[in-house]
């Protein structure tokens, strides 16, 4: 079925060829004959006009339809050929080879500019560069595209560098207990805790509730949180930012601030270490201000001596319970007879976890 369409196309063309040599052969007689002589068959011309392109169209069908055979065997070697040397490019040099033909041509069309006022030669001017700096500009590329690589991935890894820093300043979202905490307000006024402050509208609906609850301890931490939240909004209006995003279908306010992080690509800013690890088994980066604390809080060394009062009882016979000014716990084994006194212990051991730290220790008097 091919052969046939391109049969007929080239006898088609031939054709047409053969009708535009017979007007151009009508052209050359007309120049040839004396006046007289032109004056005399002027009647005719148009009979001899239809004569000619009838003539010509037969005997260029007549020649398309023997020479195309011959030509289609010729074209379908063409493209095998042609195929074959494509096949054993890679794709990358196929792409190079393509983008630098497309720019020798370019720059061939520009330059041809010039020379297509010069008379006779100027057209095969145009035709001559297309060839050689399409050449040379598909030559150029393929042989160049290693280090036009190694350049657009130096390229790319700049902007994808500056674009990390750009969203450096991710939206931090806060959750509840944080807000309540109140060192956060601290650490976002100290600086190190930047970008916007984002509020979703649930987590201030939490608070409302918590502040009006019937039991005095979280009333009063409900609107600890309310009054903190709006002294940062009053000193970084622009930064700290309410948004209405809810989702209806789910009632846990934790599962709430994971579902918009993950939509809007947020950090949470929290010190529940519970919502700590389930964001961060679904992906979604999380700022424990417990890991901050931790990080910041001078060490306490084994075998060091510091003064602290037990408050309590501990959880085991005999333990007693102090906690440092920034609450930490301190579990002092025999401590439970000091309970009210202030007294020197020794440090024996420290738990560091997310959760937060726990000191354990010993009465001096026990050495």
């Amino acid at each position: 079925m091919p052969e046939k369409i391109l049969r007929a196309i080239f006898v088609l063309l031939f054709t047409v060829l053969g009708i535009v040599l017979s007007r151009q052969g009508e052209t050359v007689l007309a120049l040839l004959l004396p006046n007289s002589v032109l004056t005399e068959t002027i009647l005719g011309i148009t009979f001899m006009s239809l004569a000619a392109m009838l003539v010509g169209g037969i005997f260029g069908a007549i020649i398309g339809s023997f020479i195309s055979p011959y030509l289609i065997k010729s074209l379908f070697m063409f493209t095998s050929t042609v195929e074959k040397s494509l096949s054993a490019m890679s794709t990358q040099d196929l792409i190079a080879g393509t983008l630098g033909l497309f720019l020798g041509l370019i720059i061939a069309n520009l330059v041809g500019l010039a020379f297509g006022s010069v008379p006779y030669i100027g057209p095969y001017v145009s035709v001559a560069l297309s060839i050689i700096l399409g050449y040379l500009g598909m030559h150029l590329v393929v042989s160049k595209k290693s280090e036009l690589a190694g350049w657009l991935h130096l390229h790319a890894e700049g902007s994808f560098d500056k674009k990390k820093n750009k969203d450096h300043h991710t939206g931090k979202l806060l959750d509840t207990n944080v807000i309540i905490d109140g060192r956060v307000a601290d650490i976002y006024r100290s600086g190190f805790l930047e970008g916007p402050i984002i509020v979703p509208v649930f987590v201030l609906e939490e608070l409302q509730k918590i502040a009006d609850s019937s039991d005095i301890l979280k009333r009063n931490r409900g609107r600890r949180g309310l009054d903190i939240l709006n002294h940062m909004r009053k000193n970084s209006k622009d930064d700290v930012i309410i948004v209405t995003n809810d989702f209806e279908d789910i009632s846990e306010v934790d599962s709430k601030l994971v579902k918009l992080a993950r939509e809007k690509n947020y950090k949470i800013v929290t010190n529940d270490y519970n919502l700590n690890k389930v964001a961060e088994l679904q992906g979604v980066a999380v700022l424990n201000i417990n890991d901050l604390a931790i990080a910041v809080k001078p060490a306490v060394i084994p075998g060091e001596q510091i003064f602290v009062q037990l408050v309590k009882s501990g959880k085991e016979e005999g333990q007693g319970v102090a906690y440092l000014e920034d609450g930490t716990m301190i579990v002092v084994e025999n401590g439970s007879q000091c309970i009210g006194k202030e007294v020197p212990v020794i440090i024996t051991s420290v738990l560091q976890t997310s959760a937060g730290k726990m000191i354990f220790a010993k009465l001096e008097s026990d050495e």
